[in-house]
């Protein structure tokens, strides 16, 4: 138990009610025969596919990419598997796997479509399940074109940046040696006064002039 439930709750909302959602469409009647039922399981699904974008945001990066798509394509053969178990006019994985290819990316070409009620109420799940995990990989794929650029750009600047500071540190450079310079012919020029005020004044003696 966390130190204060409340708040974890409060921080935690989504969980909290997915956990009702898991629960309700548990002890729920089927869906075939409850409207109420479907609609339930539904919104728990769209609960789920949110909680799983959330989840998995880290991933929209450049090195999650390679994740993504390995996510995209287990979820993929899952729902293959589900429509060649649920669907008769699948009959084999192939033909599940293309069934939820275009259900997912919601193309419909209209060659394979569910017929029986299970597989409509899976294609649904289908739907959102796959939308939100392509959207993912979308996302990684146009993040890693952008962070590319923005890698690029970051070099030029860095680049730039380097020149500026080595002018700097050259004019520098040459400031403290003028000042060094500057430094020594004061120092010499200090001693050179100090020396000639310590040395006595000279006096030259004149004889006077002889009478005639």
């Amino acid at each position: 138990m966390p130190p204060h439930p409340g708040a974890h709750w409060r921080a935690n909302w989504l969980d909290l009610l997915l956990t009702v959602g898991l629960l309700v469409a548990a002890a729920a009647p089927p869906s075939l025969g409850s409207d109420w039922a479907l609609l339930v399981r539904l919104g728990v699904a769209f609960l789920t596919l949110v909680r799983m974008v959330w989840a998995l945001q880290h991933l929209v990066t450049r090195g999650g990419t390679v994740y993504l798509i390995a996510l995209a394509l287990v979820v993929l053969v899952f729902c293959g598997a589900g429509f060649w178990l649920l669907e008769p006019t699948t009959p084999t994985l192939a033909d599940g796997l293309w069934l939820a290819f275009t259900t997912a990316a919601t193309v419909g070409y209209g060659d394979v479509v569910p017929t029986t009620p299970a597989s409509k109420i899976f294609a649904v799940f289908v739907v959102l399940l796959g939308f939100g995990v392509l959207t993912l990989v979308t996302a990684a794929i146009a993040t890693t074109w952008i962070e590319t650029e923005e890698r690029r750009i970051e070099r030029e600047i860095l680049h730039d940046l380097r020149k500026q500071i080595g002018s700097v540190h050259a004019d520098l450079a040459a400031l403290r040696a003028e000042m060094r310079s500057a430094a020594r012919l004061q120092a010499v020029a200090q001693e050179a006064s100090q020396m000639s005020k310590r040395a006595p004044p000279r006096h030259q003696d004149r004889k006077p002039a002889e009478e005639p």
